[in-house]
Order: C-alpha cells, then sequence, then structure tokens
C-alpha cells in the first residue's frame, strides 16, 4: 500500500499514536469497566436469585465485558482523544494552507492524510479491544473472587464451559467499525475546518461527539444482526 519511505513513516506514526500512547487510557478505563460491571452483576445474583450463586456469574461478566462494554469503552475514549486529535491536527494543517503545498507538491492529501490514520484505527481499535477484554474480565474475576470470596472453581469452571471465543470475535468486529468511524469523522471534520482558531475548536469537538454518537448507534445494530453464537 504505501510505495516510499516517508508513507511508512508516517503509518508507523500513526500506530503509535493511536495504540501505544493510547494504552494507558484503556488500561484505567477497562478495569474500573470490569469492576463496576463485576460488582454490578454480583448485586443482581444476590438479590435475584440468592447468595451462594454469584459463582455462576462468569460467563455473564466475560460475555457483557467481551461483546458489549470493551468495544464501546475503547471506541469513545479514542474518539475523545483519537478523533479530536485527527481533526485539530488536519484543521491545524488546513488554516495553514499546509494542505494546499500537498497539493502543489503532487502529494494527495487523502493518500497522505486520510489513508495511513485510517488504516492504522483499523489495525489499533481491535487490539486494544482485546487487550481490554483481557483487563476487564480479569477485574471482574478480581472482584468477585478476590474482594467478596466467590467460588473460584464453580466462576472458572462456568467461565471457561460457557464463554465463547465467538463473544470475544463479535467485539473485535465492532471495533473495526468503530475504527473506521473514528478516522473517517476526524478527518472529515479537519479537512473541513473553516479559517481561524475557532474553526478547529468546532471542529475537534464535532469530531468527537459525532464519532460517539455514531459508536453507539453502530454498537446497536451491529449487535442486532451479528450472531449470538457460533457452532
Amino acid at each position: 500500500i504505501f510505495t516510499k519511505s516517508w508513507e511508512k513513516k508516517n503509518f508507523l506514526q500513526q500506530l503509535e499514536e493511536i495504540g501505544v500512547k493510547s494504552l494507558p487510557i484503556v488500561t484505567i478505563t477497562a478495569a474500573f469497566g470490569g469492576l463496576v460491571f463485576g460488582l454490578q452483576i454480583y448485586i443482581a445474583f444476590t438479590r435475584y436469585v440468592g447468595h451462594g450463586s454469584e459463582a455462576y456469574s462468569g460467563p455473564i461478566i466475560s460475555l457483557g465485558l467481551a461483546k458489549e462494554l470493551i468495544p464501546v469503552f475503547v471506541g469513545l475514549m479514542l474518539a475523545g482523544r483519537v478523533g479530536s486529535s485527527m481533526a485539530a491536527e488536519i484543521g491545524t494543517m488546513k488554516i495553514t494552507e499546509q494542505i494546499d503545498a500537498l497539493f502543489s507538491l503532487g502529494a494527495d492529501p487523502n493518500r497522505f492524510l486520510v489513508v495511513p490514520r485510517t488504516l492504522a484505527c483499523i489495525i489499533i481499535l481491535p487490539m486494544l479491544t482485546l487487550y481490554g477484554d483481557f483487563i476487564g474480565i480479569l477485574s471482574g474475576f478480581f472482584y468477585n473472587i478476590v474482594l467478596m470470596g466467590v467460588n473460584r472453581h464453580v466462576y472458572i469452571t462456568n467461565t471457561l464451559a460457557y464463554f465463547e471465543m465467538w463473544d470475544v470475535t463479535s467485539g473485535l468486529v465492532k471495533a473495526v467499525f468503530f475504527g473506521v468511524i473514528i478516522a473517517i469523522v476526524g478527518c472529515w471534520q479537519g479537512l473541513s475546518t473553516e479559517a481561524g482558531a475557532e474553526g478547529v475548536g468546532k471542529a475537534t469537538t464535532r469530531a468527537a461527539v459525532i464519532s460517539s454518537v455514531l459508536i453507539l448507534i453502530f454498537n446497536f445494530f451491529l449487535s442486532k444482526f451479528l450472531p449470538g453464537s457460533v457452532g
């Protein structure tokens, strides 16, 4: 895809910016998301099923995190951090006429600006989601087993028996769509920036808001039409 050294360098920079620099916020979000979801499922089982039934909550916690919460959490966090950053960076380039300079040099701004960011998001979002799944599920395990003293053997056995690989895969499929949304909206808002610092600020805000809303909308339809189980 990238035939020139500067194109490859630009792509690698985007991988670092979107992926490596997002690890801290994904770690914190997934950890506390897993803890609070584990807490609420524990309360629900205790209240509505009965004391001692919490040991059977493992598959529900893992499924809910992997299929729904972690992909959405990661998508929303990156919409705010990465999508807005793309809009601000490209918007600044536009109002300072750097994009016009690319045209004058015979370079395609879409190939230089949009393609590397979109591909990087498509690659990185599933990877961050998978990492978030691990952190979130581990946090749910920690809350129930370590803090609340749930039966470890029953919890782990049921999780391994009923938690399917497709539960993880469907979340990764969502992450690909979310990555495309974040990159396209961020670049679109950046390229549509109006003159002045105020225009950059508005583009940054619109990128974060539009991306977040689209992620929530797409999450519903993907949850609706992706099969609940395979096999």
